[in-house]
């Protein structure tokens, strides 16, 4: 008997994909759990569907990110903080004060952890920070740190 698997079915394979199991394992172990339907014509063509609908709101997802991307790279932020002698910062300039900025000064919402830096901020000047917006899509943005 051949069913479309609605979750990962560990030796059997993953959810979506096909299988050609014996009717027994299907009938009372796979459909009953909610593991499995049957493959029927209907189902295979709503299986068909739904794949169509993820790799459109994926491909969705990729282009907001770019636009995202290309709106950051244009971008300056300018961080007021306060500075000891030398240039040298109280603490130092992290994610989560880059996101707040993003967020206050342009409306641009970001989570704080998608904001890579190497090493936090502890000197005045200009700094590169990556965003990784996308698994196949980031962003560089400049950001000014100048004293309060």
């Amino acid at each position: 008997m051949k069913v479309i698997l609605r979750e990962d079915v560990k030796g059997l394979g993953q959810k979506g994909k096909i299988c050609t199991v014996s009717d027994g394992y299907a009938r009372n172990y796979l459909i009953p759990r909610g593991l499995a339907v049957e493959a029927t014509e209907g189902n295979v063509q709503d299986l068909a569907h739904k794949r169509k609908q993820e790799e459109l709101r994926r491909q969705q997802e990729k282009q907001d990110a770019k636009d995202l991307a290309a709106k950051l790279e244009t971008l300056q932020l300018v961080l007021k903080v306060k500075v000891g002698d030398k240039g040298r910062l109280f603490g130092s300039v992290t994610n989560k004060e880059i996101a707040e900025v993003l967020e206050k000064d342009h409306k641009i919402k970001l989570d704080r952890r998608k904001i890579e830096m190497k090493e936090a901020i502890k000197a005045i000047g200009d700094h590169q920070v990556t965003i990784k917006l996308h698994p196949e899509v980031s962003a560089n943005l400049k950001v000014k740190v100048e004293s309060a």
